[in-house]
């Protein structure tokens, strides 16, 4: 309403115009001049209150949209599987979040509005065109084919190289929170000459399609402006002629050329504003290509139920896995494996053998290519995996911590604990000693990633969040392999008291872990080369005695003692 009354206001103007001119100025009347210019007056203070009001709803839709199309693609994001963060980058992706629904934000909040005033204004100006002079009008409307034909054509490359410029902003925020979060490393290697360099790169091509995008814009406003505009001067020359004949008063001559420059002035800016929409268009296809986007994972529509309470019996039979990225390498290769409920089963080879993937296809974070994964007898892909995930809990070598207090950061295993909970469970994870003196305890903030936090305390964090959330089945990927001697030695307490009663599998190469285990499972290129106890496998299995020799070894003196030779007894 509040468009159309300032759409209204302005195409009033002209008949106000009109007035003043042929019964004020003309007619030589001092009081119809007055009344003339009062009513144009109370129009344009209309105009005023209409504007302003426009300008407030429709800049609160734009902010409504884009904070509803931000919780919406985030929503949705947060239900797409690992893999397809692995294949677009976690930078590509938040820039899409942020930059792109910005710049729908702008379309709604502004440039729509403006785009619809315009497009009103000049229906009403060319209406009141054909009232005023059809012989004039019709000029007016042979002219506008040829301010749409540069409109059309430059469009399309605008709305390419719009699309060109948003990929190279996200490459940008990629390349640099990859940089800023691994900050140690880079100064540690010397890096920030030759990083800053290769950003620099990245922005000078970024520039570089950005002054393409803006150059063809540049020249779509410029030839629509001069086509408008050489329209009005035609209309000018022939009105002109028209007021010298008698055909046409100068009142009317007045009110046509305000309609004419006011129709001009429109597609002018509609010009402009088709540039945004373009470029609009390219976020919008960025961002629904994230909303389309379904998960590859996702629940059955009639998912089978996991027995009250679960047991936690797990079992690979024959699974065989690849990776999108190396279809032709398997990760697993028919694998298969049982863990009974209560069961520690430790996990060893070497790195890439396969091991963090069984969990993680534990965790239906992928499907096997072949063979079944089962929970307590049921096959995952027929489990809902907000269910299987309740009843599990994983601890990585690197914890995860998020922005936050302490006391969050463990209630994030289980959002519903009460202050006690979360004490015990810090309590029980041997971390409630270092929390307790932060300067406000456990409400202290950690920072982004746990910053203020060192290694082993972050790892103890994480693990009282498993502890909290009390899940059957434990997960531990290689928990205690980056932590120093007193560090390692308080979280495999921790561990103990975690591990007690549930199925666990823990990825370990730290024979302290290991020998704890009821059974060690060797892997090797995908495959389950042996399985037993530590004297068992010591004896039988080759692949075990040179991880003991090479992996193993460091612990194995704190773990069961070691022989003047350094090999376990």
């Amino acid at each position: 309403m509040a468009l159309v009354v300032a759409a209204g206001g302005v195409l009033a103007i002209g008949q106000g115009l009109r007035l003043v001119v042929d019964h004020g100025l003309a007619g030589g009347e001092a009081q119809a001049l007055d009344r003339a210019l009062l009513a144009t007056l109370v129009v344009v203070l209309l105009l005023a209150t209409a504007s302003a009001t426009r300008y407030y709803l429709i800049t609160w839709i734009g902010e409504r949209l884009a904070a509803d199309l931000r919780t919406l693609v985030f929503q949705r994001l947060l239900r797409l599987e690992p893999a397809f963060f692995e294949r677009n980058g976690a930078g590509e992706i938040q820039s899409r979040l942020t930059a792109d629904t910005t710049v729908l934000q702008n379309l709604f909040g502004s440039t729509l509005s403006i785009a619809l005033r315009n497009a009103m204004t000049f229906t009403g100006a060319l209406v009141l065109l054909f009232v005023t002079s059809p012989r004039l009008a019709t000029l007016v409307v042979v002219g506008i084919p040829l301010i749409l034909l540069p409109i059309i054509g430059f469009g399309r490359r605008v709305r390419r190289l719009s699309r060109d410029s948003q990929d190279r902003v996200a490459d940008l925020a990629s390349f640099a929170g990859e940089s800023l979060h691994a900050i140690r490393t880079v100064q540690a290697f010397g890096r920030e000459r030759e990083d800053g360099r290769r950003y620099a790169g990245r922005v000078e091509e970024a520039f570089a399609t950005a002054v393409q995008r803006t150059w063809q814009r540049a020249w779509l406003t410029g030839v629509a402006l001069l086509c408008v505009f050489a329209a009005v001067g035609a209309v000018l020359w022939q009105g002109g002629h028209d007021v010298l004949a008698g055909r046409l008063s100068p009142g009317d001559l007045s009110a046509f050329v305000f309609y004419a420059v006011l129709a001009a002035g429109s597609v002018a800016a509609m010009a402009e504003v088709a540039g945004e929409l373009l470029r609009a268009m390219g976020a919008t296809e960025r961002i629904f290509e994230l909303i389309d986007a379904e998960p590859q994972i996702r629940a059955p529509e009639r998912p089978a139920a996991l027995p009250e309470p679960p047991r936690g019996e797990v079992a690979f039979e024959g699974v065989t896995f690849a990776y999108a990225a190396r279809p032709e390498q398997p990760a697993l290769r028919e694998v298969s494996l049982v863990a009974w409920p209560g069961e520690r089963v430790a996990l060893v080879g070497p790195s890439g053998a396969g091991k963090s993937t069984l969990l993680q296809l534990l965790l239906r974070f992928h499907d096997p290519d072949a063979g079944v994964v089962r929970l307590d007898g049921i096959d995952l892909r027929d489990l809902d995996p907000a269910q299987l995930r309740g009843c599990t809990g994983l601890v990585s070598q690197e914890p995860v911590l998020f922005t936050g207090t302490a006391a969050e950061n463990i209630r994030y295993g289980c959002p519903g604990a009460g202050d006690e909970a979360v004490r015990a469970a810090a309590r029980d994870a041997n971390a409630l000693g270092f929390l307790e003196e932060l300067p406000e305890g456990l409400d202290t903030e950690l920072g982004p990633g746990g910053v203020q936090l060192s290694g082993g305390q972050r790892q103890r964090v994480a693990i009282a969040r498993a502890i909290l959330r009390d899940p059957v089945l434990l997960l531990l990927d290689e928990a205690t392999s980056a932590l120093d001697a007193e560090s390692e030695r308080a979280v495999q307490q921790a561990l103990e008291r975690l591990m007690a009663g549930r199925t666990t599998l823990v990825i370990a190469h730290r024979l302290a872990t290991v020998a704890a285990a009821d059974r060690i499972v060797v892997f090797d290129r995908g495959r389950v080369e042996a399985q037993g106890t530590h004297a068992q496998l010591r004896e039988r299995s080759p692949l075990y005695r040179r991880l003991c020799a090479l992996q193993l070894e460091p612990a194995a003196g704190q773990a069961l003692g070691a022989d003047p030779a350094g090999v376990p007894q």
